[in-house]
């Protein structure tokens, strides 16, 4: 197993235990990834964990999401395509965003930098892609703020109500909503 492998794995028991509820018996027992290739591959302990699973995520949204919204010569397709990423990859509101959990605990301290630039990323991408679209620049920055404040609440919804309903329909007025008709 590489460092790179053992990411997913250590993302999951953060979305599940968060920061501080994963200790690093927690995060052995749930990943099964032995103590020496946890300290191997992280030797600063469970904070370089967490950066490196944000860092991973926020790659993963950089290729899929914000890369294609900043830089599709077709933002119409870019942005039906970031929801149909969003989508698959919060597995419709089922699982949490691992950001916004850090953003909300008292974890948010100690990985400022990585929360904000995560979201200051998508708003800029996806208010590019608006901008492209059609939209004025005011408006264009308002709809992106809209549309991930309505996947983040969107997901919150979804997981208290244990219903992916939430999740689904949210997507589909937000995809509605970034969208000018043509006449």
């Amino acid at each position: 197993m590489e460092r790179e492998d053992t990411l997913p794995l250590l993302g999951e028991v953060f979305r599940e235990f968060g920061f501080e509820g994963a200790s690093l018996s927690i995060i052995h027992k749930q990943t099964g990834i032995g103590r020496g290739s946890l300290y191997h591959f992280f030797p600063s302990g469970k904070e370089e964990m967490a950066a490196a699973v944000l860092s991973n995520i926020d790659a993963w949204f950089g290729r899929e999401v914000f890369k294609p919204l900043a830089e599709s010569a077709e933002p119409e397709v870019a942005i039906d395509q970031m929801f149909t990423s969003v989508d698959a990859y919060f597995r419709s509101g089922k699982r949490i965003c691992l950001v916004g959990a850090f953003a909300l605990s008292d974890t948010r301290d100690r990985f400022a930098v990585a929360l904000s630039t995560y979201f200051r990323r998508w708003l800029d991408a996806l208010a590019a892609a608006l901008c492209r679209v059609g939209f004025a620049p005011d408006r264009a920055c308002s709809l992106a703020e809209e549309v991930v404040t309505g996947i983040q609440g969107a997901i919150i919804l979804t997981r208290t109500q244990q219903d992916s309903v939430f999740f689904e329909r949210s997507i589909e007025r937000l995809r509605a909503a970034t969208r000018i008709e043509k006449t």
